[in-house]
């Protein structure tokens, strides 16, 4: 049945994976204070789509059943996407119930959806031809050889410490579920999607093709943003503001930066590569597809007072 939406702007919030635990049981209660936060908004007549990563999660996915295909002879090694899928599938089921049970606590007649979301990717996509991002269980150099002669997988040694598949970081390109979401949103649900960047698929005359890739959830997310035309994308970190001059006794926060200001940073090496950079840069991709909104980088503690223009940092055109 549709809900009243809140009277507030619409949000895409992007969470972290990592910040969400190392186990399904420390998850479970850290997305408990997650969703405190972000029931904090909906109070306030905001109205969120939640995005979210799954870097550690999708690892220990495919570590298990690597690890067990390996060693009892009857699991079946698990193909990249169906893992990122089963990812999708229990960090979102936490999260919507952790959302829903805040929800309920409240008093707030809302409900919360969970869409295991794929986003298709283009095979001609430059990243194809240079994997670099590692996925799955560490290998001797024999065993990864013998694996991707098995497989036609790529498998680079990974600092000193065994050898590993990669798989391409391709560019989002089109959200499948989309139209879903969309209108799921406009009901007033307040929806889970697109974690873990979505599972990466290729468009084929014969249909959609899981692939084996990570697509940065950053990325995805200020896509969906964008296609939404959601007045704020929010990506969360463990800070409450961006930097430059990180760690150095010159470090300054800041407050707003213009897309020209941000490239000039980005210019002089301020973010670093593995950490804010490609955050500074999904800002950058939303504000320029959709020039009126606002993107936002700031903690999650720190993300009602943020959307105020309290704090955080903030991406304008």
């Amino acid at each position: 049945m549709p809900y009243a939406k809140g009277d507030g702007p619409s949000v895409v919030i992007a969470l972290g994976g990592n910040a969400l635990g190392n186990s399904p049981q420390e998850q479970l209660e850290l997305v408990k204070n997650t969703a405190k936060h972000i029931v904090d908004m909906i109070a306030d007549g905001v109205n969120v789509v939640v995005s979210h990563g799954n870097g550690p999660q999708v690892g220990m996915i495919n570590n298990a059943f690597a690890y067990a295909a390996a060693n009892d002879g009857k699991t079946p090694e698990m193909p990249f996407p169906e893992a990122g899928a089963m990812s999708q599938g229990y960090i979102g089921y936490q999260l919507s119930q952790a959302i829903l049970n805040d929800l309920k606590a409240r008093g707030i007649d809302r409900s919360v959806a969970n869409v295991i979301t794929q986003t298709v990717v283009n095979p001609e996509d430059p990243a194809f031809q240079n994997p670099t991002k590692p996925v799955g269980a560490f290998m001797t150099e024999e065993e990864a050889k013998a694996k991707a002669a098995e497989t036609g997988w790529t498998f680079k040694e990974d600092a000193g410490r065994g050898w590993r598949q990669v798989v391409a970081s391709p560019k989002p390109e089109r959200i499948v579920e989309f139209d879903a979401v969309k209108d799921l949103v406009d009901n007033g649900y307040i929806v889970v999607s697109t974690g873990g960047g979505g599972v990466p698929v290729f468009e084929t005359d014969k249909g959609y093709e899981g692939v084996p890739a990570v697509i940065d959830k950053d990325r995805s997310s200020a896509k969906l943003a964008a296609d939404f035309g959601a007045d704020m994308l929010v990506i969360l970190t463990a800070v409450e503001k961006v930097c430059i001059n990180f760690n150095k006794p010159d470090q300054e926060e800041l407050s707003t930066m213009t897309v020209a200001e941000a490239r000039e940073y980005i210019a002089q090496g301020q973010f670093a590569p593995g950490s804010m950079l490609p955050k500074v840069e999904a800002c950058i991709e939303y504000v320029e597809a959709f020039p009126k909104g606002k993107a936002l980088i700031t903690s999650l503690e720190c993300a009602a007072a943020g959307l105020e223009g309290k704090t955080g940092t903030v991406i304008v055109a």
